[in-house]
């Protein structure tokens, strides 16, 4: 038996939209499909939390166990990006401060929520264990190594690491010549 679903038992998960070659894992939960738009070729592995507002361009893997919480502010991921396995991101985080009280058991008049959206860009590589925190843009071609967190805007086509993540050098954009050369030969394959 296959471990992800068929296209025609994706349609049936309640997604806004989906795209075509989309694969993703039985054994990932989906809460508010409805408020989820995935793209073409995208590939979610096992255990993958995907929860509220959620929006994931063409051409994306999110590796195994990775957790996006969208509340309802939301995630962007564009197109090309790759998130490895154990990544967290929040677009939603409760105050740590202890001026008011946590936990979604709580009614949110007790609690003082942080609420704001996250953009992954184009050609973003988000190592494995990273944190993404409310409010932040992964700047095109940014690289994150592994169990950084991030936790304000990166520079496009930068490397980055640490806690909290620092710039180390410049990322090489050949992505962005090999990217028209891949959609170029796929438009010829398709004419």
């Amino acid at each position: 038996m296959n471990s992800f679903y068929a296209q025609s038992e994706l349609a049936g998960l309640g997604l806004s939209s989906c795209g075509e070659n989309v694969r993703i894992s039985r054994k990932a939960s989906i809460y508010g499909a409805k408020d989820i738009r995935i793209g073409d070729n995208v590939r979610i592995d096992d255990f993958c939390i995907l929860s509220g507002k959620i929006s994931i361009g063409n051409f994306i893997h999110i590796a195994a166990y990775t957790a996006l919480y969208g509340g309802d502010k939301g995630i962007v991921i564009e197109d090309f990006a790759n998130l490895s396995s154990r990544v967290s991101v929040y677009s939603i985080s409760d105050d740590y401060s202890g001026e008011s009280m946590t936990n979604p058991m709580i009614p949110d008049k007790y609690k003082n929520i942080t609420s704001e959206p996250v953009v992954i860009q184009k050609h973003s590589i988000i190592g494995c264990g990273c944190v993404v925190l409310p409010g932040t843009t992964i700047k095109e071609g940014s690289a994150f190594g592994a169990l950084s967190l991030i936790n304000k805007n990166s520079n496009e086509w930068s490397i980055n690491v640490g806690i909290p993540f620092k710039e180390i050098k410049k990322r090489s954009k050949q992505a962005l010549e090999l990217e028209q050369k891949f959609i170029e030969e796929r438009e010829y394959r398709e004419t």
